[in-house]
């Protein structure tokens, strides 16, 4: 029979990371086999197995896109060939079009890639974008009327429209045709354009349903290059216009976008387009891979085919022998901010002639701009995020865990940079963001920032009638209302939270792919997981944890980060890896001892190659101090969780400690330190083996380690 201490109450001695952990299944037995197969490490297999990968045959094509067939987009969007009949028609009787984009980097990059591509086609295109200051998203019967008055006769929207029915059928009154191309989600009631090219309305299997919208204009771009057979010289620039929105919008990095995103990367840096090339030498980045094991490498005048027809050619009279390839970090990290700070806080144009301009000097001009502009979008975030904390921290903190929801609004504030402070709130506290400023005393305009549980653009179709224009997906969303209404739409979002929240929900999730020691990390493992690239939204970077693990050296660097060595013994022998924690001025100083989540990243410095640590998570490592610390008193306790009661303590099974957790009917769960199987039932004989790192156990199991913890303190 148990010996049950009297309940203690958990009190941390610091603040840490505020987190909870999901670490995937491990499937130890289908993973060596599929590293026996592939050749690679069983590491690298359990992220293939993480990513959905369930055969040889599927992870031969998940680590050669290039081998996928892929179907013809005419095949897959029911309106292509009409949207490239009306353009064609279009170009033939030198009608006058123009396209409506949209201010982010997405909207900018297919405003650029269409404005390209049609006029070395021969059409007369301009175009516009709404100000995010004065007309907020997407197109609006001020630009239907004035493209009118201008003689324009075909409207082409890009990244925008799908739900804009007013304003497309003041065109349709006006005579004008109109294709909509746009990737958001679908309303109830579609506009009444002449065309519309949506993923979103194509089969979910199909390798095109994740592009963004710079992925339906490249689409369409090269559908009607390739029917005026002028498709040659026209996809290298596309293709580099692509990459960048694709990556910039955080667009799921599967299916097309993975084949064409991981090209579009070597083809980045040998890019022709001096915007591109005034970018990547303003944000200072460099090529981070070389390009192996490439069919066809870079530096030859070789072409291979995109899809049917489409062809790249790698630039010939690149002076760099072994030119890099870009990551999606080079891009969502330094390229990307630098082009959204423009449509957040500065004039779209500049990045429109940025990336589209064939003169160097007007393109280096123009990417200092994006520079100085993206400085000031960084010195208004973070007063902003200062504010909206101490904000939060005086009327809600008390409230959150019933609320479930934020919803900050507070005058002053720059509405183009707020959806940036929105996602630094979530990963603060872990709940959905609304957050917003005043336009005027009876406006606010918002952005929104969810969490996994949680579906942004379904909470603001609840509030529908409390809200002026709104639109998003699950994860973003931007909103207008009425002030009068913030107390109403307060109430109605934390009424949707709570119908779709548990209190569980409330702190940020970390997803974890397996675990792995310091002794594993060498180079060859580094290249090995490389071959996952290019990694994003749905085939996110590998993240691993290793436990009990030592704090040998920490310090704050930089705007508040810790840089860190950290170290793990194992059979007597110490190995040490550097390591950085973005942001973490908080949790300054870090235990002594703990349990670490984290991304590799390879590091190139004076010309030595190294394999650092970039840390997302952290938690307090108990399991070493409880299970092997000699203690003069029985180390058993009982604990609360979920408004239940438990009972926990340290045994050993023959030589070998172990904890074990009984629930209120009897139930025991036993696991071992170091082990990722652990039994549960009623008695060992009858126990069944259980995953413990699946959230279930996993968290039960961290909950009794630190009621232990706090217990063993006393003694």
């Amino acid at each position: 029979m148990l010996e049950i201490a009297r309940s203690e109450t958990l009190k941390p001695r610091r603040r840490l990371p505020n987190q909870r952990w999901q670490i995937y299944p491990q499937k130890a037995e289908f993973a060596q086999k599929l590293a026996v197969s592939s050749q690679i490490s069983p590491i690298v297999s359990q992220l293939l197995i993480n990513r959905g990968i369930e055969s040889l045959e599927a992870a031969q094509a998940f680590l050669e896109p290039e081998s996928l067939i892929l179907p013809a987009p005419l095949e897959e969007f029911p309106d292509l060939a009409l949207s490239v009949e009306l353009l064609q028609n279009a170009i033939a009787l030198e009608e006058k079009i123009a396209i409506c984009g949209d201010y982010d980097a997405d909207g900018m990059t297919s405003t650029a890639l269409l404005l390209r591509s049609l006029r070395a086609l021969g059409a007369k295109v301009d175009y516009a974008i709404p100000s995010r200051m004065h007309d907020g998203y997407g197109i609006n019967k001020r630009i239907v009327e004035e493209f009118h008055s201008e003689g324009v006769e075909l409207i082409l929207t890009v990244d925008n429209g799908i739900s804009a029915y007013e304003p497309i059928a003041r065109a349709r009154e006006l005579g004008l045709k109109v294709i909509v191309t746009d990737h958001h989600d679908i309303p109830q009631q579609l506009p009444p354009a002449n065309a519309i090219l949506n993923p979103k309305l194509i089969a979910e299997s199909s390798p095109y349903r994740g592009v963004a919208g710079v992925g339906v204009a490249y689409i369409l771009a090269v559908s009607l290059a390739q029917q005026l057979g002028e498709i040659r010289g026209l996809v290298q620039p596309m293709l580099a216009l692509f990459t960048l929105g694709t990556i910039a919008d955080l667009a799921p990095l599967t299916g097309v976008n993975r084949r064409w995103v991981k090209r579009g990367l070597q083809l980045l840096p040998k890019s022709h387009l001096p915007g591109i090339q005034a970018l990547i030498q303003m944000a200072g980045v460099q090529g981070s891979e070389t390009i192996q094991n490439s069919k066809y490498p870079a530096g030859s005048a070789e072409r291979y085919k995109i899809q049917n027809s489409e062809e790249v050619e790698i630039n010939p009279k690149s002076k760099i022998q072994n030119p890099k390839s870009l990551k999606p970090e080079d891009i969502g990290f330094r390229l990307g901010p630098r082009i959204n700070a423009i449509g957040r806080i500065g004039d779209p144009q500049i990045v429109i002639d940025l990336l589209t301009t064939d003169d160097m000097g007007i393109a280096l001009e123009r990417a200092m701009q994006c520079e100085s502009v993206n400085q000031q979008r960084q010195e208004m975030c973070e007063q902003i995020e200062q504010e909206a904390i101490a904000y939060v921290e005086t009327e809600f903190i008390t409230s959150l865990p019933e609320d479930r929801v934020l919803v900050v609004v507070q005058p002053k504030w720059h509405h183009g940079v707020i959806g940036i402070v929105a996602s630094r709130l979530v990963e603060r506290y872990g709940v959905p963001v609304f957050i917003g400023t005043y336009e005027d005393d009876t406006h606010i305009r918002g952005s929104a920032r969810g969490i996994p549980e949680f579906h942004v653009f379904e909470a603001l179709q609840a509030c529908d009638d409390l809200l002026g224009k709104y639109g998003g997906h699950k994860a973003a969303g931007g909103f207008s209302l009425p002030a009068v209404n913030l107390g109403k739409l307060r109430s109605r979002l934390i009424e949707f939270a709570n119908q779709c929240l548990e209190p569980q929900h409330l702190k940020p999730l970390l997803k974890i792919d397996t675990q792995v020691n310091f002794s594993e990390i060498n180079y060859q493992l580094y290249q090995q997981i490389n071959a996952l690239h290019p990694c994003g939204i749905d085939n996110p970077d590998p993240v691993f944890w290793t436990p009990n693990v030592q704090v040998v050296e920490q310090q704050i660097v930089g705007k508040g980060h810790i840089k860190l060595t950290l170290a793990q013994t194992i059979d007597g022998q110490q190995y040490k890896i550097k390591a950085i924690a973005w942001r973490w001025r908080d949790y300054y100083p870090l235990p002594s001892r703990v349990d670490v989540a984290y991304k590799l990243r390879e590091n190139n410095f004076n010309g030595s190659t190294t394999i650092e640590m970039e840390l997302l998570g952290l938690r307090l490592n108990t399991q070493s101090h409880l299970f092997f610390t000699p203690s003069t008193q029985p180390l058993r306790t009982n604990f609360e969780y979920k408004q239940r009661q438990y009972s926990c303590g340290i045994f050993h099974q023959g030589s070998l400690p172990e904890l074990r957790i009984k629930n209120p009917e009897g139930k025991v769960l036993v696991m071992q330190p170091g082990h990722t199987i652990g039994l549960l039932g009623n008695s060992r004989e009858d126990a069944k083996e259980v995953d413990i790192c699946q959230p279930q156990y996993d968290n039960i199991i961290q909950a009794a380690l630190q009621a232990l913890s706090v217990l063993n303190q006393k003694f």
